[in-house]
């Protein structure tokens, strides 16, 4: 990789976070680029990004993607030849009682993304898409070749359109681009409002979890240092043109195995050596059945194979909880 910066955005975020540390540690020049806002608790967005200001190849900027101008004057000065796109509004349920918050990031900041990496030469755009984007499809396991047209929320809408729209310039403008459908990623510092954290969170408190569909739901859990390897790999292949089709990519990144959700309860169970308070709801609007993510593509063209079980990476994840909060 050249001496040439990459830009993370979304750097403050769970896997962004992670991927500017993973591609500093590759050498990389990284320039992180977030808004800091308060889905959740800033207190730890400001702890990740820190972390990443002790590296003298980082370095941050802090802006709104839907800033026009900010966002094509921070691309006008540095001219970045590769760009990792993570920033987003997240969230399937917050999606509902906040719209315009989706439509802000996901859809006006991504364009702001793609004119920026059109008018000063990326030579490669990989971006965050999301397994919601196969919405009510019930043939499993979930591959890039299914049709993707009944997402069942706003934020698997925007997902789905920033595919459209991320092909549409590789398609007019040359842009090589790559779309990363991620299957619900989870580790260390991760996001306060997954399933994950919120379960250790209470159980840890004696306070109930909320287990949706009566807990007969089935996830491709995907640890996120498997995610990191994938997009360091990724960020240097270059997706070409062939047959005259635009240099456009979609791959599915999990761990190609979804788990029960009573049995990531029982492993935080052990893991934490407390029992959990279970309560039992209806299928929450949204929210789908199971995941499980087809990676043959991925692993044919870069090599990955997905290989953390989901009880080393709760292991993971419950120790850095423990050490970060003091519980």
């Amino acid at each position: 990789m050249s001496e040439q910066a990459v830009l993370v955005t979304g750097a403050a975020g769970f896997i962004g976070f992670h991927v500017a540390r993973r591609l500093l540690s590759d050498g990389c020049r990284v320039v992180g680029l977030d808004n800091l806002n308060n889905y959740y608790d800033p207190a730890l967005k400001h702890a990740r990004l820190n972390l990443l200001r002790k590296q003298p190849q980082f370095d941050f900027v802090q802006a709104d993607l839907a800033d026009r101008t900010s966002i094509a004057s921070i691309f006008e000065s540095n001219r970045f030849v590769r760009v990792v796109h993570l920033a987003a509004q997240a969230g399937v349920r917050y999606s509902l009682s906040h719209p315009h918050s989706y439509a802000d990031a996901n859809l006006e900041g991504f364009v702001n993304v793609l004119e920026g990496c059109r008018h000063n030469g990326c030579a490669h755009l990989v971006y965050a898409s999301s397994s919601s984007v196969y919405g009510a499809n019930s043939k499993l396991p979930f591959s890039v070749d299914d049709r993707t047209d009944h997402p069942v929320s706003l934020y698997a809408a925007t997902k789905k359109a920033n595919e459209v729209m991320a092909h549409s310039y590789s398609h007019l403008y040359g842009l090589p681009v790559t779309g990363l459908r991620f299957f619900t990623i989870y580790g260390p510092w991760g996001r306060p409002d997954m399933a994950i954290f919120l379960f250790t969170k209470a159980i840890l408190e004696g306070t109930p979890i909320k287990l949706f569909n009566h807990g007969k739901m089935r996830r491709d859990f995907t640890y996120v240092d498997d995610v990191t390897r994938v997009i360091s790999r990724v960020v240097d292949q270059i997706p070409g043109r062939h047959q005259g089709l635009a240099p456009a990519r979609i791959y599915n990144v999990g761990n190609n195995r979804p788990e029960e959700l009573t049995h990531v309860v029982a492993v935080l169970e052990k893991a934490l050596g407390r029992a959990a308070i279970r309560e039992m709801l209806p299928m929450q609007p949204g929210d789908v059945m199971e995941t499980f993510a087809d990676v043959g593509d991925l692993m044919r063209d870069t090599g990955f194979r997905p290989h953390t079980p989901i009880e080393d990476g709760i292991d993971e994840f419950v120790a850095w909880y423990r050490d970060h909060y003091k519980v």
